[in-house]
């Protein structure tokens, strides 16, 4: 199976990293890591991350994830990028996304009538693209599957692992991982402080700032493409 990772400037480097520590080591799988040239991606921890195929030479692959990072509302308005996920839809047999990749794949209209995972801060901008946002950490929808925010993207590795060849391929990499989160509360709204919840919304809110514009502009502008 090929696997790509798209990369693209400002993206969160565990939403991409987590889930290809684990599906590295898929029985058959081969991984690139794909951008639109060959130059070093920057994340948002300031952690260079290095192309290994570019979206014009890449090929067509079999499995696709879409990271997320507070540079996503740029890459939703990217028209290589969005073109580049709408030519590579057809032949996948997996979509995927961790966090807010999910929005690009929406503002790339491939999530439209779907259910779709996203973080917990951004997840209702989905319905501007006419998906419906589903407050899980791994969300199935046909051959599509999304995650939460950040960390979800390992737990997300892990229940495609187990979907495509049996638990026991996925015991053994978990264990090979040494994998045993403890499970603290608190990494949810749900189970989270109240005042923990309203400072995190706080910040995400402040660090949206002109993203939320770019969000709604690539909203409009597929709903504009697909009138």
């Amino acid at each position: 199976m090929r696997i790509g990772f798209l990369l693209y400037d400002q993206l969160t480097q565990l939403d991409m990293t987590g889930p290809a520590q684990v599906l590295s080591r898929m029985p058959g799988a081969s991984v690139d890591y794909v951008a639109k040239t060959r130059d070093p991606v920057m994340s948002d921890c300031r952690l260079a991350l290095m192309p290994t195929a570019t979206l014009s030479d890449v090929g067509q692959l079999d499995f696709l994830c879409v990271p997320g990072g507070y540079g996503c509302s740029a890459a939703m308005n990217d028209a290589e990028i969005l073109g580049w996920l709408r030519a590579q839809a057809p032949g996948l047999t997996w979509i995927t996304s961790v966090c807010t990749g999910s929005l690009i794949l929406a503002a790339a209209g491939l999530l439209k009538g779907r259910k779709a995972g996203c973080h917990w801060a951004w997840g209702h901008y989905l319905p501007l693209f006419g998906a419906e946002f589903v407050a899980q950490r791994t969300v199935f929808d046909g051959n599509i599957i999304s995650a939460g925010g950040v960390t979800s993207g390992i737990d997300f590795a892990f229940r495609v692992l187990e979907h495509l060849h049996g638990p026991d391929v996925a015991a053994t990499i978990r264990l090979a991982l040494e994998y045993d989160p403890e499970g603290q509360p608190g990494g949810t709204p749900a189970t989270a402080r109240p005042e923990i919840v309203a400072q995190v919304q706080a910040i995400t809110d402040q660090r949206l700032g002109h993203r939320a514009a770019e969000m709604r502009a690539a909203a409009a502008r597929l709903a504009g493409e697909t009138a």
